[in-house]
């Protein structure tokens, strides 16, 4: 029987010498079920630059997995043996060069084993920093074509967050992974998350889909305020013509596309507001909230 594990016996974050954080937005992303072709995964990298990240602590990683399931990987050089690499929960700070608001950025894999401590840590690290908002990136597997852009949903438990961004409130019941979990808990302590996730093409969905990452990059620059590109112009055409490749070679498949894609084009461009629109709402909602803290 396992024992109990606490949140300080596995968090390791440094904050002394940080000084005061503006506006900081906490944004979490788990490699796993709720993470399809790594899209979630690769966007954040895109969107917050590696050379502009600070890492202020870490998730140990050895109670949450097992090992079996998520092995670590050996690294060679030159055939000699390098290093052991293991699962990892980085906590990294961002800042754009110009300026702006600080990202909390929290990357990682998908716990196998106490999920509860986990989200509690990942809260902990939210208040402990001041994070003002939790957003939750992930890909899921959907029925959409590949030859469009696909559309970037959002959830939030926080009824007036949902309200001023035009999302929808969680509706699903059933299995869940360890997002779902810590939505619920920030729900119970009152602090605001937001949950965006972006469509893969079901058909491709163990491939890699940069439609989907480049989709998800601007939205989530967008409603944050960064200003921040990520080119994937040249990703984006080199996986359309590998994709385009596959369906042409399947009849049926290409029949099948070709109705996903009539179907796309019928709906409505976003399922939620524009990206700018977002950002506004997003920033009169966390100005309410420095408001109600001076009170």
């Amino acid at each position: 029987m396992t024992r109990p594990i606490s949140v300080d016996e596995v968090l390791d974050l440094h904050t002394a010498d940080l000084g005061e954080l503006e506006r900081p937005v906490l944004v979490l992303v788990l490699e796993g079920w709720f993470d399809m072709a790594g899209a979630a995964t690769r966007a954040v990298d895109e969107l917050f630059d590696r050379s502009h990240r600070l890492t202020i602590g870490e998730i140990d990683p050895d109670p949450f997995y097992d090992f079996t399931v998520e092995r670590p990987r050996v690294e060679m050089t030159d055939g000699e043996l390098r290093r052991i690499i293991w699962p990892e929960n980085r906590i990294d700070l961002w800042r754009a060069p110009a300026g702006g608001r600080h990202v909390v950025v929290l990357t990682g894999v998908e716990p196998h084993l106490y999920w509860d401590t986990f989200a509690r840590a990942v809260i902990e690290v939210a208040e402990r920093l001041g994070c003002q908002l939790v957003v939750t990136l992930g890909a899921g597997a959907e029925a959409i074509p590949h030859s469009r852009r696909p559309f970037v949903t959002g959830s939030s438990t926080t009824v007036d967050l949902a309200r001023r961004l035009g999302l929808s409130s969680p509706s699903y019941q059933g299995v869940t992974g360890l997002v779902g979990v810590l939505q619920t808990l920030l729900d119970n302590i009152g602090r605001p998350s937001v949950s965006l996730r972006v469509g893969i093409p079901h058909y491709l969905s163990n491939t890699g889909h940069p439609m989907s990452s480049a989709a998800l990059v601007d939205h989530l620059s967008h409603v944050l305020g960064l200003g921040v590109d990520a080119d994937l112009s040249d990703d984006i055409a080199a996986a359309r013509a590998m994709h385009d490749e596959v369906v042409a070679a399947d009849p049926q498949l290409a029949m099948y596309v070709a109705m996903l894609e009539r179907e796309h084009d019928r709906r409505t461009e976003a399922q939620i507001p524009s990206a700018e629109d977002l950002g506004a709402e997003l920033e009169e909602f966390l100005r309410g909230l420095d408001g109600d803290s001076d009170d």
